[in-house]
Order: C-alpha cells, then structure tokens, then sequence
C-alpha cells in the first residue's frame, strides 16, 4: 500500500490532483486508515496510469470515468492508442529539432513551416476519441450511466457478466443449440437495457472482440472457463446470421 503523497512522487500527479479525483469517483483509495489517511494498492495504481492515458489524449475527466466504468473498455486498446500518440508526438519533436539545428548551423535558408504541422497528432487524437466517446451508442451509455451509484454499476456489471458463466455451462451443446441462441438474445437484451441499443452489428462485433484477445478474453474465460469467449463469438456469429445480418 501505498500513501497519497508516495503515489503523488510516484506518478508526478499532485495530492490535491489525487484528492480531486477521489472527490468524483474516478480514482479513490484502495481503503483508509483510521486517521483517514489514504492508501492505494497497485490495483489502484494501474487504474491511475489508465486514467493518465486518456488524459495524454485530451479526454475530460467526466469521460474518462464513463469509459472505464464501461465493461466493454479495453485496455490493451487504449494502450495501442497511446503508443501511436506518442511515436506522432516523438516524430514531431524530432522535426523540430532537426529544424532549430539546422538554422543554427546554416541559418534560415528557406521559410519551411512542415515542421510545426500537427495535423497528423490532432488527427489521430480526434480519431482515438471517436473510438471511446463520440459514437450514439457511447453517448447512450453515458445517459443511462449517469444517475447509477457505485454499487447500482457494481451489480449491473457482475449481472452481465454472470451470463458468460451461462455460455460456459454451455459449451457441450452446439452453437446453433436452441438454449445457446437463447443465451444470446439474454446477453443482446442486458446490453440494451443497460447500456446502450445493441443492434446485430453492435452485437456482432462485440463478439469479434470477445475473443481477439485482451482483458474482456480474460474475464470471459474466468467467468466461463477456458474457451467460452471463443464459444460465445461463434454464436454470437451464428445469431447474427440467423437474424439476417450479413457477415
């Protein structure tokens, strides 16, 4: 465990910052002790560093609670999100210093301004933020979500997540089985009622997701057993079809 002024050294983020951030639920201390001093776990640590990411990509902080507060947020994807950002912004900077030395060895001999383009990072940061917060179905989310407690979402999410458990029990029977495709409607019906509308397309690439890896793969197969995320891709795949969605 770690105190609010270590994590404050630790991650250049000031106490009052950290303070700001228990305030509105996005970051709150893994417990407190009895003289209300308070601690951070490296669960806690790593959910700062996700917040940190979003913040590198200019989210506003309200967003970022949402996104995370989402069970479909994928960390590995933001993480490659942030990457790119930073390999723009490297090439950026690295064009600027071949510039200023270039004038001060050899003095201004054009007026080139390529240098100070940053096209490229504001086009890819507007791209990253439509992935996670521009999109009817997020926007969606975020009306639904706003009026839930802590526990109201804690509850949602371990009700969503206990149908994968169902898809696991399932795994013997085959995908097109009557109970599998039940378990589908199940999983489409949760999403739209408490998240956002689920249509085949939604669903179907939900499915693609579940099983390409990543922390939803994880949870799903805790949740299942091993193999029931590519189990309930397969069906989701089957569902799709049958309901008349290309694929």
């Amino acid at each position: 465990m770690k105190t609010v002024n270590e994590v404050s050294k630790l991650s250049g983020v000031s106490i009052r910052t950290l303070h700001y951030y228990d305030s509105i639920g996005l970051l709150q201390p893994t417990t407190t002790t009895e003289s209300n001093y308070r601690l951070y776990d490296d669960i806690a640590l790593e959910r700062l560093q996700r917040i940190l990411l979003f913040r590198e990509l200019e989210f506003p902080l309200k967003e970022i609670k949402a996104i995370m507060e989402n069970p479909f947020f994928d960390r590995d994807k933001a993480l490659d999100q942030q990457i790119t950002l930073l390999q723009l912004k490297k090439e950026h900077l690295e064009n600027l210093i071949d510039l200023a030395r270039e004038i001060k060895t050899n003095g201004v001999t054009k007026l080139d301004f390529t240098a100070f383009d940053t096209s490229k990072i504001e086009e890819y940061t507007a791209s990253a933020k439509a992935t996670w917060g521009e999109t009817k179905a997020y926007k969606e989310f975020e009306e639904k979500n706003k009026a839930r407690s802590k526990e109201d979402s804690a509850k949602i999410y371990t009700d969503f997540m206990s149908i994968f458990a169902e898809f696991g029990g399932a795994r013997s029977l085959p995908v097109d089985n009557a109970d599998v495709q039940g378990l589908v409607k199940k999983l489409q019906d949760s999403i739209t009622e408490n998240f956002y509308t689920c249509t085949l397309e939604i669903l179907n690439g939900l499915g693609q997701m579940y099983s390409a890896g990543g922390d939803m793969t994880e949870n799903i197969d805790k949740m299942g057993g091993v193999g029931t995320a590519g189990f309930t891709t397969k069906a989701i795949e089957v569902y799709c079809k049958q309901n008349g969605l290309t694929i």
